[in-house]
């Protein structure tokens, strides 16, 4: 019983999923997929994706780049969240 409420006092506090944070998680994603765009020099070894404005670029490297682009807009969210900038 002393464990659970000590584990449950070291959380911390999360501010509720909004529009804002929505906002900020696609931006980053945005962000990642173009610098992946660029950064990664051997493309299209998956399978392909049907997006035009993505040519070339496989399934690996989009899943690659927004597995990128979550922990990018983690911890910016966080980071905002902590200073008060978003709430």
């Amino acid at each position: 019983m002393i464990i659970s409420n000590l584990l449950l006092s070291a959380a911390p506090h999360t501010s509720p999923w909004s529009i804002q944070t929505g906002v900020i998680m696609a931006v980053c994603n945005l962000i990642a997929i173009s610098i992946g765009r660029y950064a990664i020099q051997v493309r299209g070894l998956g399978p392909s994706i049907p997006l035009s404005f993505l040519e070339g670029f496989g399934l690996p490297e989009l899943l690659a780049t927004t597995s990128l682009g979550h922990v990018i807009g983690a911890g910016v969210i966080i980071g905002l969240n902590s200073i008060g900038s978003i709430s």
